[in-house]
């Protein structure tokens, strides 16, 4: 696998019409988002159905600002993301979340796990009278 097929940590690689794309979300991008939608909380709520679903315009730009935050210019995500058929919409709508959940939880899918932490007490059961 070359190099740039590797996601940065906080970041996703997906394909979208045969071209792998880097997918990342910074603070930037996310108050971009808020500013034109809903709070991104409410946003990754809306996945779980604790929240109104997501529309296809808050699906479409979620991925196009997280396509800007992988290197492409604004213009150039747009399109990528205007390029996708309404067939798309459910693999988008999986991409989305996923995006927004790596961008939450860098480390989720981390190779290595981390290691247990197991400290042994130094005090032994006491009895109560």
């Amino acid at each position: 696998m070359a190099i740039t097929a590797e996601a940065p940590r906080g970041g996703l690689v997906e394909e979208l019409g045969g071209i792998s794309y880097t997918f990342v979300l910074r603070i930037k991008e996310i108050e971009r988002f808020e500013d034109k939608h809903r709070g991104v909380f409410e946003f990754w709520d809306s996945f779980f159905e604790r929240s109104s679903k997501p529309t296809s315009t808050e699906i479409k730009d979620l991925l196009a600002l997280g396509l800007v935050g992988g290197g492409l210019k604004d213009q150039e995500a747009d399109a990528i993301i205007e390029d996708c058929s309404p067939a798309d919409y459910l693999r988008l709508y999986q991409i989305a979340q996923a995006v927004l959940g790596i961008a939450f939880m860098p480390d989720a899918f981390a190779s290595e796990p981390k290691k247990k932490v197991t400290r042994k007490s130094k005090q032994g059961l006491k009895s109560v009278k």
